[in-house]
């Protein structure tokens, strides 16, 4: 598992690692905004010590007066018990067996208000709400009681919650030391909308009303807005809020406002809203900090727009590939894209020339994702067949996403849970064969690309020619059997996720041999791998290819009065 190093190490030290590049980001979808009807959650899981697999957990009963073990998601640490449900549901990945998906990014705020004595944690609330809800806001009031009877050990964080009808952007952190419980806000996402959240609180004003739902201490504004009953007297309490309760704005109030946290996290939001959305130029000047936090309210970067046509799951994996391309932070073209023009740069984000500090921009598609999926929630389907989940591992932009049902009985052996992890390479784990593709292409970034786009939308196109196949073969099992159904759609998840991870394999001999030294081996023209020998059969004089121009200029600069030739 990826936390074995953090369970030698002293506590301290285990939580500074933790929090060292926990970066995430979740984009949703309505179910009028997607083509096909489906509500969809997209959830990037960032982390430098995450190892990608697939969590799974079957349905269980429990006896009565059973407890529950919470260990801390990040650090595994044992963080105590809470009472256990006499029944809870199976969860595979990020989502339940009624469709149900909980995903979430942290973006900290003030750690003065964490509770270190607190039993629940952001990890373990989703999971624990997975097992335990059949529909969205059932989850928000799972989350929600949880937190206020054990307390919340996180920083701040933002939720994505959704169920085949709804989805849900919820924004919480936790009171501090002494005061058990936390302060949230939750807002539906309009049907014909999109939203998205990366690292920064997203929630700024929200409606308010007056209808007290005194059972789960909460404020309930018709069905579109929930929030913690003491919001807003917390802020003036712990001296954040100091104006009317109806200019109370949750995100300025308790999330970061510092200009990485708007570049940085926002941006990402930013991005993907530009990509559907004409006119987002004028939420630029926004994430961009050129406004204080003062801005007028309508440049603010909204918590959902409207796309100008309906999404498919493979836009929704498109845009978790992002790396703000056509925008003006695209680094894909600056010096430090280097010759082939990488969209990537390696950590730490800041750093000084001259005393003047500057930053690498933090894209959607990042080299320390450990897992990254799309959920796909379709109600007019049986849940046992609704909920689908496109899930890869490492990053994004090189990873295939691999279709995997909701109802399946174990995860596919290159996702499960203990083949490789951080430490140990496996040739059959889907996280390190993409891991090894990625090292590649971040070397020789624009050539490469083209080669491993062939064979991850290749690989990717034959799922989505064989879904209406798939789904209407499972419905016709259900008919005759539950249970063949089960075994159809486990077998199916299977198979196609390891010959994926086989395929990728493939791939990463290919991509060494034909790259090897700088040189491209010659192919057959339209055979990919099929290499030219000459008569005697010695391998073909390969071809040199050449800097892009706009390197050599940068040498030129830097070293051009030593290298020129006389």
């Amino acid at each position: 598992m990826r936390n074995n190093l953090l369970r030698m190490l002293p506590m301290a030290a285990a939580l500074l690692i933790a929090q060292d590049g926990v970066a995430c980001t979740n984009f949703l979808v309505g179910k009028k905004a997607s083509q096909t009807g489906s509500t969809m959650i997209s959830y990037a899981a960032d982390s430098h010590q995450l190892y990608g697999e697939l969590y799974y957990t079957p349905a269980a009963d429990h006896p009565a007066g059973a407890k529950r073990q919470v260990v801390d998601w990040d650090t595994q640490r044992p963080l105590g018990e809470i009472e256990e449900v006499p029944h809870t549901y199976r969860v595979v990945g990020n989502v339940n067996e009624w469709q149900v998906t909980v995903a979430e990014s942290t973006w900290g705020g003030d750690l003065s208000l964490m509770d270190s004595t607190a039993v629940i944690d952001y990890g373990s609330l989703i999971y624990i709400a997975l097992e335990r809800s059949k529909t969205a806001r059932e989850a928000i009031d799972v989350m929600t009681s949880l937190v206020a009877r054990y307390g919340y050990a996180s920083e701040g964080e933002t939720f994505s919650i959704g169920d085949p009808n709804e989805v849900w952007v919820m924004d919480m952190i936790a009171k501090g030391p002494g005061r058990t419980g936390a302060v949230w806000v939750a807002r539906r996402i309009p049907d014909d909308c999109i939203s998205g959240h990366a690292n920064q609180a997203r929630i700024h004003h929200f409606p308010q009303g007056k209808k007290l739902n005194k059972k789960l201490n909460r404020y309930e504004v018709g069905d579109s807005c929930m929030y913690s009953a003491d919001l807003i007297s917390f802020a003036r309490e712990c001296g954040k809020y100091q104006g009317a309760d109806r200019d109370f704005d949750f995100a300025a109030t308790f999330g970061e406002q510092d200009y990485m946290a708007y570049r940085g996290c926002d941006g990402r939001v930013w991005s993907f809203f530009n990509r559907y959305a004409k006119g987002m130029d004028r939420y630029f000047p926004f994430v961009d900090k050129q406004c204080s936090a003062q801005c007028p309210q309508d440049s603010i970067l909204p918590l959902y727009v409207r796309p100008d046509r309906k999404l498919s799951h493979r836009d929704v994996q498109t845009a978790m590939r992002d790396h703000f391309e056509g925008t003006p932070w695209d680094m894909s073209h600056d010096v430090g894209g280097g010759p082939f023009h990488c969209p990537y740069r390696w950590r730490p984000m800041t750093f000084k020339v001259d005393g003047q500090e500057y930053l690498h921009d933090r894209a959607v598609a990042t080299q320390q994702t450990g897992f990254v999926f799309v959920s796909e929630m379709r109600g007019w389907l049986p849940r046992e067949v609704g909920a689908k989940t496109w899930f890869a591992v490492d990053d994004a932009n090189t990873a295939v996403f691999c279709p995997i049902y909701n109802n399946i009985l174990e995860a596919p052996e290159c996702f499960r849970v203990g083949n490789g992890d951080l430490l140990t390479f496996s040739w059959t784990s889907a996280f390190w064969m993409n891991n090894w593709i990625a090292q590649q292409v971040y070397a020789r970034y624009e050539p490469m690309m083209v080669d491993v786009s062939r064979v991850r939308d290749e690989l990717e196109n034959r799922f989505d020619q064989q879904q209406d196949s798939i789904d209407q073969h499972a419905l016709s099992l259900m008919k005759t059997n539950s249970a063949d159904v089960t075994r159809f759609l486990t077998e199916y998840s299977a198979t196609e996720s390891n010959a994926a991870t086989a395929r990728y394999k493939e791939l990463g001999i290919y991509l060494l041999v034909k790259y090897m030294d700088g040189n491209v081996k010659r192919e057959a023209e339209g055979r990919p791998g099929d290499f030219l020998r000459t008569p005697y059969g010695v391998t073909a004089s390969p071809e040199h290819p050449a800097y892009s121009d706009d390197f050599y200029r940068a040498i030129v600069q830097q070293r051009g009065d030593t290298i020129r030739v006389k």
